[in-house]
């Protein structure tokens, strides 16, 4: 799954979870069946677990491109070095002591 695809994701999984929650609520006020809202819920759940955890072709849209190795070993890493790391650390304060 990509980026942009697991993006896609939670926003669907958030969407239909508050769909389901309204939709289980209206049920369960209409019947005035606490246990049948709870089903109701339940199945959004689920349904929202089938439709957002397996990793599905739509959300692979926006496949990265990565380096061959060969091309990575073209183009090293750079180096951090160690006074640029120190440079960026906390001071110590005097209180403490």
């Amino acid at each position: 799954m990509d980026w942009q695809g697991q993006k896609r994701a939670e926003m669907l999984m958030q969407v239909l979870l508050v769909a389901s929650a309204v939709a289980a609520f209206l049920v369960g006020y209409v019947r005035g069946d606490f246990q049948l809202m709870l089903l109701v819920y339940a199945g959004g759940v689920v349904l929202t677990a089938l439709v957002t955890v397996p990793n599905w072709p739509f959300f692979n849209r926006n496949p990265l491109k990565w380096l061959d190795a060969a091309e990575a070993e073209r183009h090293p890493r750079p180096q951090v070095s160690s006074a640029g790391a120190a440079a960026g650390g906390k001071k110590k304060s005097g209180k403490n002591k």
